[in-house]
């Protein structure tokens, strides 16, 4: 299936791994002029190279930090000094930070809220004239699905998630009349770069666990119908999706990329 997206232009945050580098890659391979976005310059770049080796597609790494206001209009204005318009925000930028909620420091909720919520808010603001100068555009923000069924020591990032879902409906509403659709995927349990740290720490412990099963046990865990972990360009060709032509009339949509584990639709 065509999608639609060559010579579009779009910005993926959280760019250099995981979620954000497959979405960058499956968008390039579909003809997408991409620029990508994350804090560590190598890590950046590493993965600029391997999305052009892996699709001979066009690649702009731009290093920056979300947290940082200064950010987005540069990251905006590098895309349009290189490529002359914008079609594609990609949110994507965040780690997860899940406590008791009494082990939440202020620093804590203005940390969270800096990189997943203001760092959305400010990319959207910067991004959205640029979409209607081109006639429509669109926004995807990736949360997770502790924004819509929080559980037990799951702040700062369940709330900030939730505001992130919050935002995607309400923006759905502003900007569907100027042709720009915002939707959310709900991210369940993937494998990523948080939790091949998380399993590097566990190992310390069990030098017998492998990354196998250390994911056999997460989605055992998570009880996820199933029975593994997603892989994640699984969680990539959904954000190109929505970023194509072919998610034409899907608007204010919250997708859960779960399998199945989500105990709401």
């Amino acid at each position: 299936m065509d999608l639609g997206l060559t010579d579009k232009v779009a910005i993926v945050t959280g760019g250099s791994e995981g979620i954000g580098k497959f979405a960058a890659l499956r968008m390039a391979q579909e003809g997408a002029r991409v620029i990508i976005v994350a804090r560590r310059p190598e890590v950046l770049e590493q993965a600029a190279l391997d999305i052009r080796t892996a699709t001979e597609g066009v690649v702009l790494p731009v290093p920056g930090d979300v947290s940082d206001p200064d950010t987005a209009p540069r990251v905006v204005k590098a895309a349009l000094d290189n490529y002359g318009r914008l079609d594609i925000l990609v949110n994507n930028a965040g780690i997860s930070m899940a406590k008791p909620f009494e082990d939440v420091s202020d620093e804590d909720w203005e940390s969270d809220f800096e990189l997943k919520v203001w760092g959305a808010i400010r990319f959207i603001r910067a991004a959205v004239p640029e979409m209607r100068k081109v006639g429509g555009g669109r926004i995807i923000n990736v949360t997770n699905l502790g924004g819509r069924t929080p559980g037990p020591s799951s702040m700062p990032t369940s709330i900030s998630r939730a505001a992130g879902i919050a935002i995607t409906k309400g923006l759905s509403k502003d900007l569907g009349p100027d042709n720009i659709l915002v939707n959310t995927v709900c991210i369940g349990v993937i494998k990523s770069g948080q939790h091949e740290r998380r399993y590097e720490r566990l190992k310390q412990s069990d030098p017998n666990l492998t990354i196998e099963e250390f994911y056999d046990q997460t989605a055992k865990a998570r009880g996820v119908p199933l029975g593994r972990v997603a892989e994640t360009h699984e969680a990539g060709d959904v954000i190109a999706f929505l970023a194509s032509e072919r998610a034409s009339y899907l608007n204010g949509v919250a997708i859960n990329i779960d399998g199945g584990a989500s105990a709401v639709v």
